[in-house]
């Protein structure tokens, strides 16, 4: 397996297509530390030693009176969370926190939620249009096993000029790994759009020994040629997330925006992101919520 793996990795670091039989061989393999080199070569082969990062100040709808303004000043992107309010507060909330925003990319909202409430294709389109005139960045995460009609429900967003910041998953796919990145590469061109993948599970996951985590990375990475493989630093961990690191990943989501902690600086998640990034021989970048670096 090891010389076929070898070929495999060969083929994709020379931007040679990989068909399903390559897919199948990468996902049956046991050989972890193979994959993990390969997905890291394909990841260095994009970005070097840039590993991006980015501070979220999550604003919980509906917000709070005086909210719209409230938020730590080291945030490099403020995002919308909760129940999605309806067409007109959901509007309006993104004008008032625009305001106050300033220069920081205000994002917001899943894409499956707007899809259920918009409740055809025309008016989920007319809705991002009107979020991305109010001055939303991007809608911030399409959990692609939540949408009923993720080609057309993407083809909206792009329609409206309005970027989806993220693919999630909500569950582990049934099928396992390759099965997510087949949901992916299901939607051809209609993520074109789309900055990065989060090929974790966010919810309803049983405890893994991380084997199939990182197994999952790296086959988004081989196999995905989408810019950003993604990892979120509340929802996995910061351990979890270093390893993902090496295993193709390239950036790092939701990284807490407070410059102190009760231990001392050196344990401040600012401190504590760039050092476990280091730790697995990468550079460390901070990011907007735009995907855009200093």
């Amino acid at each position: 397996m090891t010389a076929s793996l070898d070929d495999i990795a060969a083929r994709r670091l020379a931007g040679r297509p990989l068909d399903a039989t390559d897919a199948e061989a990468l996902a049956a393999s046991y050989d972890i530390v193979t994959l993990g080199m390969i997905a890291d070569e394909v990841r260095r082969a994009r970005h070097g030693r840039a590993t991006t990062f980015v501070r979220v100040a999550d604003l919980r709808l509906p917000l709070v009176e005086g909210a719209a303004g409230a938020w730590p000043a080291a945030a490099r992107e403020l995002r919308l969370v909760g129940s999605f309010p309806g067409i007109e507060a959901a509007t309006a909330t993104i004008r008032r926190v625009v305001t106050a925003a300033g220069a920081v990319p205000v994002t917001g909202f899943s894409l499956a939620d707007l899809e259920r409430s918009a409740g055809s294709a025309d008016r989920l389109t007319a809705w991002l249009a009107a979020f991305a005139d109010a001055g939303l960045s991007a809608v911030a995460e399409a959990p692609l096993d939540r949408l009923a009609a993720p080609s057309a429900t993407l083809g909206a967003a792009a329609a409206a000029g309005l970027p989806v910041a993220r693919l999630v998953l909500d569950a582990p796919p049934v099928g396992g790994p390759l099965a997510a990145v087949r949901l992916v590469q299901a939607l051809g061109a209609a993520v074109h759009a789309v900055q990065a993948f989060a090929p974790l599970a966010r919810r309803g996951a049983e405890p893994t020994t991380g084997y199939g985590d990182v197994k999952a990375v790296a086959l988004a990475r081989i196999l995905l040629d989408l810019p950003h493989v993604q990892v979120d630093w509340v929802l996995h961990g910061p351990k979890l997330a270093q390893v993902a690191l090496t295993f193709g990943a390239d950036d790092v989501d939701n990284v807490s925006p407070l410059d102190e902690a009760a231990e001392g600086r050196r344990r401040a998640p600012l401190e504590e992101i760039r050092r476990n990034i280091r730790a697995a021989s990468l550079d460390p970048v901070e990011r907007d919520g735009r995907f855009g670096v200093a």
